[in-house]
């Protein structure tokens, strides 16, 4: 009778194999099964991204337009900062700041630092990119913030995810682009808007997320409907191909992975690697 090992001599071929071997054949034993309403939901971190970037460029184009006062960015930017300082202590009850112990001073004292900074070094700002041809720099801010979106974190555990990366480039981007605006001012506001709505954004959009689901569903919504709005005041044809996208990240895709799921078909069973699962630790003494 054959037996599976390779220690002994048997009048079989080694490549060979009996009925019996398939009997601890299993599929699927590690597979995850999706629910489409769960993955239209993880959805929405995507959808969010997509539209700041959405919203970042079209203000830039206001302000290039002369369409949009930096006065006026700067004020609304404030007042969605302060309204978003206060949603973000509310969502947890503050349990989150007593945890970090970090006090609303620091906070303040860090963001009196960035502006104090930010608008000392704006004329520098303004004039980095004066030898770079325009359509470098446009081309130099699309390869950016389309890196931003890649290593973007959106909760998956994946090598290819770097936060530091993300913002960074999307920094980037919007240094290039402030760059091109007529006076310092604007490039002061630029930056400045780009970091409330790459950096700050991000991490309200995640406590709600985990805080209030229901809350951020309404504010994914709300906030595609206003980027919608605003590019389709700039462009009508983009704003439908913009909304053909979100409507194919946030329902088709999820249903595209929920019908390949049935198609899955992983294979376990003797011929997997060896797992030593017993307690080797003693030979170590």
């Amino acid at each position: 009778r054959w037996q599976k090992v390779l220690y002994e001599r048997q009048p079989f071929p080694d490549n060979y194999v009996d009925q019996r071997f398939l009997e601890e054949l299993r599929k699927n034993v590690h597979a995850r099964r999706y629910r489409y309403r769960a993955v239209v939901f993880q959805s929405g971190a995507v959808v969010q991204q997509l539209c700041s970037v959405c919203v970042f460029v079209v203000t830039w184009w206001y302000m290039d337009a002369g369409m949009l006062s930096p006065q006026g960015l700067f004020g609304a930017a404030l007042v969605s900062s302060l309204l978003g300082y206060l949603l973000f202590d509310a969502v947890d009850g503050g349990a989150g700041r007593r945890e970090s112990g970090r006090t609303r001073w620091a906070d303040l004292k860090s963001t009196l630092v960035f502006a104090a900074f930010t608008y000392g070094f704006s004329p520098v700002l303004k004039t980095l990119t004066e030898s770079i041809s325009t359509d470098t720099i446009y081309a130099m801010s699309a390869l950016m913030l389309l890196g931003h979106l890649i290593f973007f974190d959106y909760g998956a555990n994946a090598a290819i995810v770097s936060s530091t990366l993300s913002l960074n480039m999307a920094i980037f981007a919007s240094v290039c682009l402030a760059s091109r605006l007529p006076r310092s001012l604007h490039a002061f506001v630029m930056v400045t808007f780009a970091m409330q709505i790459f950096a700050l954004w991000p991490m309200l959009q995640k406590k709600l997320k985990a805080r209030t689901p229901r809350c951020y569903v309404g504010v994914t919504v709300l906030f595609a409907l206003a980027a919608l709005a605003g590019l389709a005041t700039v462009s009508s044809v983009g704003a439908v191909l913009f909304a053909s996208l979100l409507l194919a990240i946030s329902c088709l895709c999820p249903y595209c992975l929920i019908r390949l799921q049935l198609l899955k078909d992983n294979i376990h069973g003797p011929w997997d690697e060896a797992e030593i699962k017993e307690d080797l630790s003693r030979f170590l003494m």
